[in-house]
């Protein structure tokens, strides 16, 4: 009788069990159905991978089978650097390829085992018809998309990648954060009638040479979004440099130099993970030093800027925007401070400190 007593909860157990582990199933971001039969537990990663993290939460890393680790490791690398130096293991996990070198390999991220791969909206649209492979396989894709850069995108791909790994609750809690956040943005922009003139240019090639400036999306998005005038608008389709003559013509009253960790850049703006804010002031000096930049109204009145290039399309980039708020509009910013913010995300949702200069006004 007790033998059979056991029997009997052990299959309560167990219908109990799969009750609680459902079939999962949630629009992706290109409109896809994509169904599990349990939240996540081997997880190829192709991209967001600090998003990954911040909505999986504790116990994440160990659910990573594969990377595509190139737009980690070789992109950020100072970044890459702390999380492998938290997490040794992600150094170890095989890495199945870039789409942007065309290094990418189905058969290699087939071969970690997936229950899921998610990949980025750039990455999906790169594979084309051979990402049916990972469905003749029967692995299920989840595609999200924070380079959309909208507020709906960034929640949707958060709630997205909740439902998959089983993490709702913190997924939701992310996604009124950023809501929150990125509401009390517009409001304060809203309320001011400052309307200044925008010069933003990716500071990777250092002031000999001049790197890209953007309309529309990256930062000409947010720069739109956040009622300053881009004096790229109509000048250039996405990104692309604009002549040094023309900058001078348009005097912006606001510079934003986008710099990174990259490597072999002995003249960019060093920004992020690891870096310096002294040698990073200094760059950025050597590009005011261009000619006829000491008369323009951002140079003369010391509203240049360095910000994160990688701190962009990603659940933290509200604390990026706010600090570009804070340099468009001060008044309205005036009891706003963004790099504590950021700090604060850090804290509350991912399992490592930022140690470096994220954003910074020149001195």
């Amino acid at each position: 009788m007790k033998t059979l007593t056991l029997a009997a909860l052990s299959c309560s157990l167990i219908v109990l069990t799969s009750a609680a582990w459902a079939e999962i199933t949630l629009t992706d971001l290109k409109g896809r159905t994509v169904t599990l039969d349990a939240p996540a537990q081997r997880v190829m990663l192709g991209f967001y991978y600090e998003d990954f993290l911040a909505v999986a939460g504790d116990g994440a890393v160990d659910k990573i089978v594969g990377l595509s680790s190139g737009p980690w490791a070789e992109w950020r690398p100072k970044q890459w650097e702390a999380y492998t130096q938290k997490f040794p293991q992600l150094a170890d996990l095989p890495d199945v390829g870039d789409t942007e070198s065309s290094t990418f390999s189905i058969e290699a991220a087939l071969a970690t085992d997936p229950d899921l791969v998610i990949l980025a909206g750039w990455q999906y649209d790169a594979l084309g018809e051979s990402a049916q492979q990972f469905d003749t396989a029967g692995v299920p894709v989840l595609v999200l998309d924070y380079n959309a850069q909208t507020l709906e995108a960034h929640l949707a791909s958060t709630r997205a990648l909740g439902q998959a790994m089983g993490t709702e609750d913190r997924a939701e809690a992310l996604a009124t954060l950023y809501q929150t956040m990125t509401k009390d943005t517009a409001a304060r922009v809203a309320d001011s009638t400052e309307e200044p003139k925008v010069y933003v240019e990716l500071a990777q090639k250092g002031p000999d040479e001049v790197g890209n400036s953007y309309a529309g999306g990256m930062w000409g998005g947010v720069i739109d979004r956040l009622k300053g005038r881009n004096i790229a608008n109509g000048q250039i389709e996405n990104w692309g440099p604009l002549s040094p003559e023309y900058v001078l013509a348009e005097a912006p009253d606001v510079i934003l130099l986008a710099g990174s960790e990259w490597l072999n850049r002995p003249a960019s703006v060093p920004l992020g993970f690891g870096a310096e804010p002294k040698l990073a002031n200094e760059r950025m000096h050597a590009y005011m030093g261009r000619t006829g930049w000491a008369d323009l109204p951002a140079v003369a009145q010391g509203k240049v800027y360095g910000i994160y290039h990688g701190g962009s399309r990603t659940l933290s980039d509200f604390a990026y925007f706010r600090f570009l708020g804070k340099a468009l509009h001060p008044t309205a910013f005036a009891d706003v401070d963004p790099q504590a913010e950021l700090a604060q995300f850090y804290t509350d949702w991912l399992p490592i400190t930022p140690e470096g200069t994220f954003v910074m006004q020149v001195e």
